[in-house]
């Protein structure tokens, strides 16, 4: 049985990255971007840093030191991870939860290690991706969980955050095509978010450049618009 007071954190967590929901305008960009995407707040921690400064030199970008910059930074990250490797990642987890598929989706965790793209800040994913396993580890009910979990604390396997993010939108039986959407969006905020008062933007300029970026994402062909199962 699932525990209330983490099913209730999971859906509010899910509730702010609606991409049908519109914020109200306001005069602190922060209201309107939220709080930043797990994997960019491990980003920002000491350690993350220096994912984050091996993160921009992979994808051969200039320092954000404007918004110019943080534009190219995005459309790099983006066109070079996000798109190609991350929502893929999320709809095979999604794919393989469905199907109680744990080996397949352990294998398809040992070979994301191989991604030449994900090395950069693939520590701070992998810690993004445990914790929540924690999270998760009270649904003593779902093998799903349990057997992924104890493959990462043996070491078989990675616990990347995407996975566990695919995994738990089947958990709670919220549509892939929903969640893809909502991860873009949220990672795209929390980037704008973790760059905007450093850069003192203001808040147009945050919305401008997320619908620039956000307006025609392009999702995995076998995303779901109905829940699963």
């Amino acid at each position: 049985m699932l525990c209330p007071i983490f099913a209730a954190r999971v859906l509010r967590s899910l509730n702010r990255m609606n991409p049908l929901a519109k914020p109200s305008l306001t005069q602190d960009p922060a209201e309107w971007l939220g709080d930043a995407h797990p994997l960019v707040a491990q980003l920002g921690t000491a350690e993350g840093l220096a994912s984050t400064h091996a993160l921009g030199n992979s994808l051969t970008v200039k320092p954000i030191t404007s918004l110019a910059a943080l534009r190219g930074f995005l459309q790099a990250y983006h066109e070079k991870i996000l798109l190609p490797h991350e929502l893929p990642a999320i709809q095979t987890a999604f794919n393989h939860s469905s199907r109680n598929e744990v080996r397949e989706l352990i294998a398809f965790d040992q070979e994301l290690a191989n991604e030449p793209m994900l090395r950069d800040f693939a520590r701070a994913s992998h810690r993004v991706g445990r914790d929540q396993l924690q999270r998760l580890r009270p649904l003593r009910d779902e093998r799903m969980v349990q057997r992924y979990l104890t493959a990462v604390e043996s070491g078989q396997a990675h616990g990347w955050h995407t996975l566990v993010y695919g995994m738990t939108l089947v958990l709670y039986s919220l549509p892939s095509r929903q969640g893809l959407l909502g991860y873009a969006h949220q990672t795209t905020r929390g980037f704008i978010h973790a760059a905007a008062l450093g850069l003192e933007l203001k808040e147009m300029e945050c919305r401008a450049l997320f619908d620039e970026l956000c307006g025609e994402i392009v999702l995995p062909h076998d995303a779901m618009t109905l829940t699963p199962g």
